[in-house]
């Protein structure tokens, strides 16, 4: 596939872009002097931001009716459609799920050519450029298998997420010891919430084994957070609403190891080979759990709600 100016459409949270990274290394590595250009929701510019050697430019998404990632901003939508329409990308990629809604939006938008997923038989016999797209597998190995058929030469599958100098420089302002423990006990549904009072108790087997528990999480996360640890021995270090993604980035690195239920840090864990014990509260493991299972473990609660199964992962892979 050689295109000179590449937009990809992908207006989702942490770990859905980080899914999606391996698949677009490939597309860089195939297209190296093309202009990529990644149009995604504002709250993610940092991170995209930070793959720099992936992307040229970032452009803000205001939402669109029918899309829940952000209410709909429709003055926002006319300069967006300018936008897209002056730039006059030479393709469009739609990356963010199976059509709906998407492609028709980004078919309107501009003249450009649009590949990517498609459900719409119409579509796909009309465009070779989409594919059907799979309802099974990992969330990372569907868009490699759309870069595949694309035409683009898979080098490389593994996820991966830059770390600079100046996230561990910023990391130091904390008094943080090196033997300690991640805990990420927030989620942005509460039906992916694993109970606070199984948290605490695993922060407390974490605590006598001799670790440090360190949590990480947004401001709005810290309520979760207090409810945690009134019910935890020693003294915890409360990071949430303290760090940006690089410093959370060099603390998962310099960890022990990651507990969580949040799918977004787990693919940050995942990207930086950080071992890591995952609650999976939304019955999708297969879809979103870490590869790796030498070094990661997942546990679907929605199947087997067993405590000792993670505190006996947590043993074996964190206490190491």
């Amino acid at each position: 596939m050689q295109f000179k100016k590449i937009a990809i459409f992908r207006a989702l949270q942490l770990g859905d872009l980080l899914c999606a990274m391996p698949a677009i290394k490939n597309l860089r590595l195939a297209c190296p002097h093309a202009e990529i250009v990644f149009v995604g929701l504002p709250s993610t510019r940092q991170l995209i931001e930070r793959f720099n050697e992936l992307f040229d430019r970032f452009i803000d998404f205001p939402g669109y009716p029918g899309l829940p990632e952000r209410p709909f901003d429709e003055e926002g939508f006319v300069e967006f459609r300018k936008c897209i329409t002056t730039e006059a990308f030479d393709i469009i990629l739609q990356m963010q799920g199976n059509g709906t809604i998407v492609n028709e939006m980004l078919g309107n938008l501009s003249d450009s050519q649009l590949g990517g997923f498609s459900i719409d038989t119409v579509e796909l016999a009309n465009n070779s450029l989409l594919m059907s797209y799979p309802n099974a597998g990992h969330e990372s190995q569907r868009h490699i298998a759309l870069m595949a058929h694309l035409g683009v030469p898979i080098v490389t599958t593994e996820m991966f997420f830059p770390l600079y100098e100046s996230d561990f420089e910023k990391l130091n302002k904390f008094d943080i010891g090196n033997k300690y423990i991640c805990m990420h006990c927030g989620s942005r549904g509460a039906w992916r919430q694993w109970p606070p009072a199984n948290f605490a108790k695993l922060a407390n087997y974490c605590i006598e084994q001799g670790f440090q528990i360190i949590f990480t999480g947004t401001a709005d996360e810290y309520a979760i957070i207090e409810q945690v640890t009134d019910l935890i021995k020693g003294e915890p270090i409360i990071l949430a609403g303290k760090t940006d993604l690089g410093m959370v980035g060099a603390l998962l690195k310099g960890s022990n190891g990651l507990i969580s239920n949040c799918t977004g840090i787990s693919h940050m864990a995942a990207a930086l080979k950080v071992q890591s014990v995952i609650i999976s509260m939304d019955g999708e493991p297969g879809r979103w759990a870490p590869l790796d299972v030498s070094r990661h473990r997942t546990i679907d609660w929605t199947e087997t709600p067993d405590y000792t199964l993670i505190e006996q992962a947590v043993k074996e892979l964190l206490f190491r």
